[in-house]
């Protein structure tokens, strides 16, 4: 009974989180003008980037999950665990890391210089689409392998003692595993694009590649035109919300199986078609590794020169992920049911910027907002997370309910006795992992504290964004570094704090 009380709380004071910005943007956007005409294009461009960043990501992630699936090669468990690294990535780093390769001084531009051809601008639709792609090619390309490992194997050897090949082969077995996988994937990625702020700020390019949730921002920030704010807030909610309830009535479809990942049985084997996978998985790991590895080479050797500036913000960014963690972890783990989940993913359907143009103007009835500012991106980085965390931590904490409930009752244990010796000690190693991805993406965020931040209360992201601005970029690229490595090891540190000792029960 207990339990139940406080996961009713806990969701009650989720969906206020969520809610109550959101109805007062909406009272401030009943008093605002109607949005003009530069308003309507940035609309126009976010539709257009995030069908253009899904379409891309799913149509090269469908070669790449073919090639990983039916290969095993020396090393194939680390590219595998690899692709969930973009996940955990500053977006700030894939934006220095794109640059670097592809940017005025990239490498493909010198390249392009010793033939005499002009260069190539990342700036504007063209850098969007490939931040974007750079993110979510891996999360496309590891639903489909897992597409590929619910395939029954008795199939693939039907087709194959039935000689299909080329195209019958793709329209028989693939076509209906891809049109079970490719929707939803679809669908969470275009949702995830609507909601990109940070690739928009820095590579969108002027007034042609402007989002709505630039828009926003700049409304706040530069006009503090607040009513015209919440109106592009509200069209920003209503669209992504739209987008997500699609995405989750896709998703429903797909079929749930408890085969484990297996190399995917091919019935002609040619060496074209081995070399053509090998293609593949080179250019995937050159494309995704090849950014990371140049941030490094640009700023490993800036590191000891930072200014005290970038390390108290390195500090700050610290304190806010382990808050915004803490707090994640005590709102997830009432709410790992399935109705909890649901409640708890309400905010993926909200922008960021959305949920902090609501606190902003809601606070400001009572105090400055820029006063606020560390508290309140610790509270909606933990919102943020939840939905991830509680996929996570919901299908282990299901399992140990319904095998240990009935044995605690029996034994009288109450809620903190039951936390401290069936709950927790059975959740460590998925908690350890939640924790992780929570502090990570808590460390790389970039779209609260820009804003509400100022410069004393800035952020590593935020600092960093800076220095750009401020064609620092040597600094920056050092205080990337920084970002990547505190990133990084924080996820590693929890992630090794959930696997460390845990018995076997």
């Amino acid at each position: 009974m207990a339990h139940r009380t406080v996961a009713i709380i806990t969701g009650a004071f989720v969906a206020l989180l969520v809610l109550a910005p959101l109805a007062t943007v909406w009272g401030w956007a009943q008093s605002g003008r109607a949005i003009g005409a530069a308003d309507w294009a940035a609309l126009r461009f976010t539709v257009l980037q995030s069908l253009l960043s899904a379409l891309l990501s799913c149509l090269f992630a469908v070669p790449l999950a073919r090639a990983l699936a039916r290969r095993r090669f020396w090393g194939r468990d680390w590219v595998m665990t690899a692709l969930g690294a973009p996940f955990i990535l500053p977006v700030l780093i894939a934006v220095m890391g794109v640059l670097a390769v592809f940017g005025q001084n990239g490498l493909v531009n010198r390249a392009l210089g010793m033939f005499g051809v002009e260069p190539v601008s990342i700036y504007g639709i063209a850098g969007v689409l490939l931040v974007h792609v750079f993110f979510n090619l891996p999360l496309v390309t590891r639903m489909i392998v897992q597409g590929w490992s619910r395939v029954p194997a008795e199939h693939l050897r039907l087709a194959g003692q039935l000689g299909l090949r080329g195209w019958a082969m793709f329209r028989v077995v693939e076509w209906p595993m891809l049109m079970r996988v490719l929707p939803p994937a679809f669908g969470i990625i275009f949702v995830i694009c609507l909601s990109s702020f940070a690739v928009a700020l820095t590579l969108g390019g002027g007034p042609k590649a402007t989002t709505i949730e630039l828009a926003i921002y700049q409304a706040f920030r530069y006009d503090f035109d607040l009513a015209k704010a919440a109106n592009l807030a509200l069209i920003q909610a209503a669209l992504a919300g739209a987008a997500a309830v699609i995405t989750v009535m896709i998703s429903g479809r797909e079929t749930v199986s408890n085969t484990r990942d297996r190399r995917v049985f091919w019935p002609v084997d040619h060496w074209r078609i081995a070399f053509g996978d090998g293609l593949w998985i080179t250019a995937a790991i050159v494309f995704l590794g090849l950014p990371v590895v140049m941030v490094v080479a640009q700023g490993i050797t800036g590191v000891p020169t930072l200014g005290m500036a970038v390390w108290g913000a390195a500090g700050r960014s610290i304190v806010i992920a382990a808050v915004s963690t803490a707090l994640c972890l005590a709102l997830a783990l009432p709410l790992t049911t399935r109705w909890g989940e649901v409640i708890g993913t309400a905010g993926l359907a909200i922008s960021p910027l959305v949920l902090g143009a609501g606190l902003f103007l809601i606070i400001r009835n009572f105090a400055n907002p820029f006063d606020w500012a560390l508290g309140v991106t610790c509270v909606l980085n933990a919102v943020l997370s939840l939905p991830f965390v509680l996929r996570i931590l919901r299908p282990p904490a299901e399992t140990i309910r319904v095998n240990y409930t009935r044995l605690a009752q029996s034994l009288g244990l109450g809620p903190i006795a039951w936390l401290r010796w069936v709950f927790i000690p059975r959740l460590r190693q998925p908690l350890g992992f939640a924790a992780g991805v929570t502090a990570a993406l808590s460390m790389g965020d970039l779209g609260v504290i820009v804003l509400f931040g100022t410069s004393e209360q800035a952020t590593l992201p935020l600092k960093i964004y800076q220095l750009m601005g401020a064609y620092r970029m040597d600094q920056a690229a050092a205080g990337a570094v920084v970002l990547l490595i505190l990133s990084l090891g924080i996820f590693a540190l929890c992630d090794y704090w959930g696997r460390r000792n845990v018995k076997d029960y």
